[in-house]
């Protein structure tokens, strides 16, 4: 994925539309400072960006990262309660912000949520707080895929932390100047950075996607 086949996408998007790069933003619930930083390719456009674009304008998903189908969406996904089969959902909070609460992986699931695009995600649950806004708000559902060795990340997308000693988190990871550590980022300027241990870190999720709770 070239970055700046995606910014062109988007601009192409926006010169057919006719709407300023402002509420194009904030339609899509991105904060337009961190969009023009996009835009101007000093910020990365993450998946969880572009499902946000997706979502709020109509646009097919894999034309956007791909430049693949047609630029508009024929159906846009919508997430379906199952009992049978989908991914597990889990009624329990990420917090945004460190806190210590329940494991998301509670033995038994409210039930499952299939939702296209999403099929290889490990489960689902709740995000709680709003150092993340406005990417992910308070309230939001996630789709959150387990990684196994996390003893290398790829910095500027989003993850899902615990801790070993059972804390969780919802963060940005950047690169941390000091050696076996990553750097944590909020979205919301009103929160401090953080820099952890990897080997304080027990178990790490992927961030696939948000939406609203239905």
């Amino acid at each position: 994925m070239a970055q700046s086949e995606i910014i062109d996408r988007i601009e192409t998007f926006l010169e057919l539309d006719g709407s300023s790069t402002n509420s194009f933003a904030r339609m899509a619930g991105i904060d337009p400072g961190n969009l023009a930083k996009m835009l101007s390719g000093k910020q990365k456009i993450t998946d969880n960006t572009l499902r946000k674009i997706s979502t709020s304008h109509g646009l097919n998903f894999e034309w956007l990262k791909y430049g693949e189908g047609e630029m508009c969406a024929a159906n846009e996904p919508t997430p379906e309660i199952s009992y049978t089969d989908g991914v597990p959902y889990f009624d329990v909070d990420f917090k945004l912000g460190f806190d210590e609460m329940e494991h998301p992986g509670a033995p038994n699931p409210e039930y499952l949520i299939r939702m296209p695009g999403y099929e290889k995600a490990t489960l689902w649950c709740n995000a709680s707080g709003h150092s993340m806004e406005p990417e992910i708000n308070n309230g939001d559902i996630l789709a959150l895929q387990r990684i196994d060795d996390f003893s290398f990340l790829p910095f500027g997308d989003i993850y899902g932390i615990i801790t070993t000693n059972g804390m969780r988190t919802i963060k940005r990871l950047g690169r941390s100047i000091k050696d076996g550590y990553y750097r944590l980022i909020p979205t919301n300027k009103d929160y401090d950075e953080q820099e952890i241990p990897i080997k304080a870190i027990s178990v790490v999720y992927r961030v696939m996607g948000a939406m609203k709770a239905f």
